[in-house]
């Protein structure tokens, strides 16, 4: 059984992220969806920065979504007008419920940039937890559309900023599949002195 909520052991024993594709309704109503997000926040964040935002994107946005999904890669792919674009039709309709992590780092602040990309991505992790822990799988995506300058714009980011994902939440279709893990002792050692 995958992400059994039994006890935290359990389920960070079975976490299993879902693919956005196979994710059906229901996805998370407005109070589930706040609590997620509330939990997510609950993450380190040295220096108390916030160095994060997240912008949801409701039901009756996906196709403003998937525009602009299509005009960022044609304006980045020249020749690609006329082209097959339903890949990107797809990717912004999967799933009931879509959320956008925004890495936005404080310039000029005494925490290091880095510290403050590693506490967008600690919040993403929790984004998985706090969604799989209400009852919904959920799926960190990346990709082409995580790194447009054009997009990343269009959800606010500013000059350092980056989008860390797309959070699609909602109910699998089907059941989920184990993915490899890497062995423990391939990935862990001992310092020597």
């Amino acid at each position: 059984m995958f992400n059994d909520t039994s006890s935290l052991l359990a389920h960070l024993a079975t976490r299993r992220s879902g693919k956005a594709r196979d994710m059906i309704a229901p996805g998370p109503d407005a109070a589930q969806l706040r609590g997620i997000i509330a939990l997510a926040l609950r993450t380190p964040d040295h220096g108390k920065l916030a160095p994060w935002r997240i912008v949801t994107v409701a039901g009756e946005q996906r196709e403003a979504f998937a525009a602009l999904l299509k005009k960022a890669w044609i304006a980045e792919n020249p020749g690609a007008a006329g082209m097959d674009l339903s890949a990107l039709d797809q990717f912004a309709h999967q799933a009931p419920t879509l959320l956008v992590l925004v890495s936005a780092p404080v310039a000029g602040a005494k925490v290091p940039v880095w510290e403050q990309q590693m506490s967008a991505g600690a919040v993403g992790m929790n984004l998985l937890h706090a969604a799989h822990a209400h009852g919904f799988v959920g799926s960190w995506l990346t990709g082409w559309a995580a790194y447009s300058a054009e997009v990343a714009a269009a959800f606010g980011a500013g000059d350092g900023d980056t989008i860390v994902g797309y959070f699609f939440l909602g109910t699998p279709a089907r059941e989920l599949d184990e993915r490899p893990r890497p062995e423990y002792d391939d990935v862990v050692r001992a310092w020597e002195i």
